[in-house]
């Protein structure tokens, strides 16, 4: 009986030994070998405050701003109104307190069907396109895709990755600030603030049901497991990076989707890039494009990804490049 149970646990090793060796090749096979930085023409122009089409700037440019937020948006005419306002207050409030806080706003179209371009150009005309500027991509790339593409054409010394549905209030931006000045004297200039749910984590588990918090677990043990350690939320929507630290990472960045967050920091622990985790305030919102079981399913799935990928060299990374 034992000499059984010894011969089924070895078949069923080298039945998961054979498994994942498929998975590899399948991963490695499959994989995109570059970042995806390529920009449709029209995906290179702004609209000005006479109408014209200017073109947009690049992150390897000298910074002329103090502070970029980059807000991803994908059909939400109805939410981002909210959070733009909540935020240009903010914003406009800290530049009257201090006349020399110069800052943009990016707000990138991912695709929508809706009138989310129009939304955001309405911002641009109250404001000036030299505060907020609206990024309309041809069509639909990710949440990780869209934010890679706002961050390049970014501005600031310090660039903030903000949601669209203002689930984070933005006056937590000076404890993320605070969280990335923590971390000064920066290795060349390189920082990460993350803004952190985890200690609204019992609260929530009360709130949700026991197969949603099954799914929670498991994706937090596959992101220690696979990818980043010593950060508990890597999916807040609330980032701050030095420049050198934005440019570092979007442009080694190959996920488009839900857990581009996870390789984002993956890259970063691997550049030895300086991360803190910042407690911020959080609000469910309605209207999330998250779909709980498929979504987490596609994460789980690119978690494995990421790991293999980098790991068999289908993904190289360039630890040595700088900023120029």
């Amino acid at each position: 009986m034992l000499c059984c149970l010894c011969d089924l646990l070895q078949l069923l090793a080298a039945l998961a030994a054979v498994l994942l060796l498929l998975v590899a090749v399948i991963a490695h096979v499959t994989a995109r070998k570059m970042p995806n930085l390529h920009r449709h023409e029209a995906e290179k122009f702004f609209v000005g405050n006479n109408g014209e089409k200017k073109p947009f700037p690049s992150i390897h440019d000298r910074p002329e701003k103090d502070l970029s937020v980059v807000v991803p948006a994908y059909n939400e005419e109805a939410r981002l109104p909210v959070m733009m306002d909540e935020a240009m207050q903010f914003l406009e409030k800290r530049q009257k307190q201090r006349s020399s806080f110069k800052y943009e706003v990016i707000i990138v179209d991912d695709g929508s069907s809706d009138k989310t371009t129009q939304v955001a150009l309405n911002y641009s005309k109250k404001y000036g396109s030299d505060k907020v500027r609206v990024l309309t991509l041809v069509k639909n790339r990710g949440k990780g895709g869209a934010v890679r593409m706002g961050v390049l054409v970014s501005r600031g010394k310090i660039i903030l990755m903000a949601d669209a549905d203002g689930a984070t209030k933005f006056a937590d931006l000076e404890n993320v600030e605070a969280g990335l000045n923590s971390l000064k004297p920066w290795p060349d200039n390189l920082a990460i603030a993350c803004g952190s749910r985890a200690h609204l984590e019992k609260e929530s588990i009360a709130n949700r049901s026991m197969f949603r918090t099954v799914l929670m677990y498991g994706f937090h043990f596959l992101v220690w497991f696979l990818c980043v350690r010593g950060v508990r939320d890597t999916q807040c929507g609330f980032k701050l990076f030095s420049r050198e630290a934005a440019a570092r990472t979007f442009t080694a960045l190959h996920v488009d989707r839900w857990a581009f967050d996870v390789e984002l920091l993956y890259i970063a622990q691997c550049l030895k890039i300086p991360i803190a985790e910042i407690a911020v305030n959080w609000t469910e919102i309605e209207g999330s494009k998250l779909v709980p079981f498929w979504s987490w399913l596609q994460m789980g799935r690119d978690l494995l990804f990421i790991r293999l990928r980098y790991l068999t060299g289908a993904w190289k990374m360039d630890t040595t490049g700088k900023l120029d």
